[in-house]
């Protein structure tokens, strides 16, 4: 296990944040980044959500990574951000339904690779637990977020600590492999036990602009997409029953992500400067900067730009003339699809 603290510089401004509601003090119980947390016994998990919340403390406003409406115990954990692998040998995966967000990112060999993000909900089971990558610094540092892996190249390793990525590894608390799946896909983390050691690192941002249903724009028909990226991996959406299905999934069936938007962020795919063990470049997407974007909601897409101010810089959106684009609250699925070899393609 690797643990490294985070003392992150200037930080964007976070609208519509939790308030916060202490009970006789203002300080969350842990709110302190800390050194790296020592193993040991698990506490009793509380219910109904199964996480960690501080003593006292109570939410109010909506949750920073679906915008939906928050009342209840706040989390003492950080945001958790869990790499799972994305191709056949994972199936099934396990702990998608519970994910606030999900983010699919291009890795070698043409596949892809998640990073789940747990925050409102910490499932019991998550896995099977792949590498991060390079591109991750950029997808995990706006939340302050614990990384979980099974670990990493030994230069992007060096990068995770140049970025300070709080990571947790194999041999962190709740780690185990599973002898009835093959290796490396035999990885899982019993993620509620994580938590127990984990210390808040301060109020999570709002990681895409949320903003009401009624004024977001109209857009065009779009029954489905294709995302399509590098090497020949392709994901397919299908927008049905109000809610989009991912008809491409490794998921366990009744454990499936449920994406009320998925979001295409088209981004520069460059090299990451070493090769995997089969000799095939590791790819990094250039998670900064501005870029082309769509966003699917009620069976329809709206297209226009994102853009984000640095690595630790959260995400904008703009309409194609300028505006500012908010997002109904929801669960988002986002694709980074090269804009250098991959595409999109959309079902009318």
């Amino acid at each position: 296990m690797s643990g490294v603290r985070t003392p992150l510089g200037p930080h964007p401004r976070r609208h519509g944040l939790v308030a916060l509601a202490l009970a006789g003090s203002l300080a969350l119980a842990g709110c302190s980044g800390g050194s790296t947390p020592k193993a040991g016994k698990a506490s009793p998990t509380p219910s109904p959500s199964g996480q960690s919340t501080a003593a006292g403390a109570v939410l109010s406003g909506q949750w920073p990574l679906t915008g939906l409406p928050a009342s209840g115990p706040v989390p003492k954990h950080p945001v958790l951000i869990v790499k799972i692998d994305n191709t056949e040998a994972s199936r099934p995966q396990i702990g998608l339904k519970k994910a606030d967000m999900v983010s699919e990112e291009l890795v070698e060999g043409g596949s892809t690779r998640l990073a789940v993000f747990y925050y409102s909900q910490v499932p019991k089971l998550v896995g099977p637990v792949r590498s991060f990558r390079a591109t991750d610094i950029g997808i995990v540092k706006p939340e302050k977020a614990a990384l979980v892996a099974s670990g990493g190249a030994p230069p992007t390793v060096r990068r995770m600590a140049a970025a300070h990525i709080k990571t947790y590894t194999e041999g962190a608390p709740g780690f185990f492999r599973d002898n009835s799946r093959p290796a490396p896909y035999n990885l899982f983390s019993h993620l509620r036990v994580l938590t127990h050691h984990l210390k808040s690192r301060g109020r999570p941002a709002n990681y895409l602009p949320w903003g009401s249903p009624r004024d977001f724009p109209s857009g065009a028909p779009a029954k489905g997409l294709a995302a399509v990226f590098s090497g020949g991996h392709t994901t397919t959406w299908k927008y049905t029953g109000g809610h989009y299905r991912n008809l491409d999934t490794n998921a366990a069936k009744g454990d499936q992500f449920q994406a009320d938007t998925v979001l295409v962020l088209r981004v520069h795919e460059g090299d990451a400067g070493y090769l995997d063990p089969a000799g095939n470049p590791v790819p990094e997407a250039d998670f900064t900067g501005k870029g082309d974007a769509m966003v699917f909601h009620g069976g329809r897409v709206v297209r226009g730009t994102w853009i984000k101010h640095g690595l630790d810089a959260t995400v904008r959106l703009q309409t194609t003339s300028g505006d500012k684009l908010a997002l109904p609250p929801g669960h988002v699925w986002i694709e980074l699809v090269p804009s250098n070899g991959g595409s999109v393609r959309i079902t009318k």
